[in-house]
């Protein structure tokens, strides 16, 4: 039974890990590289350790030295949040073998399930359907990979077997431009995760992206918390998530048969803690494993928002040794909740990532809001990292009071410093085909434009200068001081002067 817990990452996530400890009475050590020795969740930890310079793989990857870290501060659990090390089989074994408890899956787990192509063989196993691709265990060459795609049928995605985010993903459309895109995907693979390691799945098009998230306990107790909604993603990387999903609330069958599929793909490894199994769906409802992810999500929150359990605080029950506090039938949906990732981008220049020090930042607040968050003014958003800023989160009765509440808050939201994707968010807030239910993976990248938001936002500036134009002219005006004779020092007298003179 630990009683101290070594967050092994940076961000809102650290943040977040941090808070449930505090509640749960648990003392936190941060670790941090060069580039975040100001960032929040040094500050909110206990006590906080230099990893190395600001590259990952100088820092947040090398799990040798968050392991030393670990033991020199008493540490006796670590919890890896999300990307990084997260699904890295051989780091969770290492916590193991030095004794230190590792707030996730086992390895065994997370080889199996961590590794998309392993994990597709699986759960075919044991009765899954599965997305048509490359099956069987290990790694795949290059030949071996442009021998297979053909039989697969293009188009078809080259995808990274560990991780996820998006990295070391590519969309291939014809044979020829494959061994490029392979190339590219392996080392971006490398680049994120530390393995190159690549698979193929075919391209369900017009399908929706639904996740069941699931928990389960060392007692064989495997519980899912419904479903979440990711389908609104750019370049595979998601952008808005809500739950639960308006694809599936019409069909509450629907919702049971995926959740029970969900449990038996965790059930067939073995898996404790929470993970997150995800499925493709088309549009006539027909169902596809698509990976599991082997860690917390980013979007847990809107999970948490509708069912009332702290995820976070039950993974580190459940590695401390306890049994779940939840059954089946403990979990209900109340109400519905929508998270928009606010990221350090451009959405009016193909959203190109933007860096600097933000200078200032005003939070929503309110009924139904939930902000998750790593940064603060002053703080500088590098390109060494994800460029994720924060997490909106919001709550309603209904969905159509969730959309009403995040259209509130994301105007209320005010960052100074970097530009950010919120202008994107509050378009898509109005879009009648997001209003509609009416999306899916490509919606954003083939039926979403913000080139009538540009005409809004020039707009927008112009009237912004004039109003800045206005109040420079009306400071200099108050500025201005009207000297009085020697004997004159009554300011009553020479402001009473001053409105005859205009009158």
């Amino acid at each position: 039974m630990f009683n101290k817990v070594l967050i092994a990452n940076r961000g809102e996530i650290a943040v977040r890990i941090i808070r449930a400890c505090r509640e749960l009475g648990l003392q936190t050590v941060a670790v941090f590289s060069e580039a975040d020795r100001q960032a929040l969740h040094v500050r909110y930890a206990d006590e906080a350790y230099l990893l190395g310079p600001a590259p990952s793989r100088q820092s947040y990857l090398r799990g040798e030295k968050i392991i030393e870290i670990a033991k020199k501060s008493g540490a006796g659990g670590i919890h890896p949040g999300y990307g990084f090390l997260a699904e890295r089989a051989d780091f969770a074994q290492a916590c193991l073998d030095a004794g230190l408890a590792f707030i996730g899956p086992k390895p065994t787990a997370i080889a199996a399930m961590g590794d998309k192509a392993v994990a597709r063989s699986t759960v075919s196993a044991a009765g899954v359907p599965v997305v048509p691709g490359t099956e069987g265990e290990g790694s795949l060459r290059d030949e071996e990979l442009l021998r297979l795609a053909p039989g697969i049928g293009f188009p078809l995605l080259i995808k990274a077997t560990a991780g996820g985010g998006g990295k070391g993903m590519r969309e291939v459309h014809s044979l020829d431009e494959m061994p490029d895109l392979i190339t590219s995907a392996r080392r971006e693979a490398e680049a994120a995760f530390g393995d190159g390691n690549v698979y193929l799945e075919k391209l369900v098009e017009g399908a929706r992206h639904i996740e069941i998230q699931v928990l389960a306990d060392s007692f064989g107790n495997t519980i899912y918390l419904g479903e979440r909604e990711c389908s609104l993603q750019r370049r595979h990387q998601k952008l808005v998530e809500e739950a639960p999903s308006p694809f599936i609330d019409e069909d509450g069958d629907l919702r049971q048969r995926m959740g029970e599929l969900a449990v038996r793909a965790a059930q067939a490894v073995g898996y404790v803690n929470a993970g997150t199994i995800e499925f493709l769906v088309d549009q006539d409802k027909n169902y596809y494993f698509l990976e599991m992810n082997t860690r917390l999500q980013v979007e847990h929150p809107v999970t948490e928002a509708v069912t009332g359990i702290d995820i976070v605080k039950e993974q580190i029950r459940i590695a401390r040794g306890r049994q779940m506090r939840y059954t089946q039938e403990d979990v209900h949906l109340n109400g519905w909740s929508i998270d928009c990732r606010v990221n350090a981008e451009d959405p009016y220049n193909n959203f190109m990532p933007s860096t600097g020090r933000i200078t200032h930042i005003l939070l929503p607040t309110g009924p139904g809001v939930r902000i998750d968050t790593g940064v603060y003014p002053g703080f500088e958003i590098s390109p060494f990292y994800d460029s994720l800023i924060s997490k909106l989160i919001v709550w309603g009765e209904t969905r159509a009071e969730a959309i009403l509440r995040m259209r509130r808050a994301l105007e209320e939201y005010q960052i100074v410093g970097v530009r950010t994707n919120i202008p994107f968010h509050q378009k898509l807030m109005d879009s009648h085909h997001f209003m509609a239910g009416r999306f899916d993976t490509r919606f954003v990248e083939n039926r979403f434009t913000m080139a009538e938001a540009a005409g809004d936002n020039e707009q927008a500036e112009i009237a912004a200068i004039f109003a800045t134009l206005v109040a420079h002219r009306q400071t200099q005006r108050a500025a201005n001081i009207m000297r009085g004779s020697a004997g004159d020092d009554n300011n009553w007298k020479r402001a009473g002067r001053w409105e005859r003179l205009r009158h």
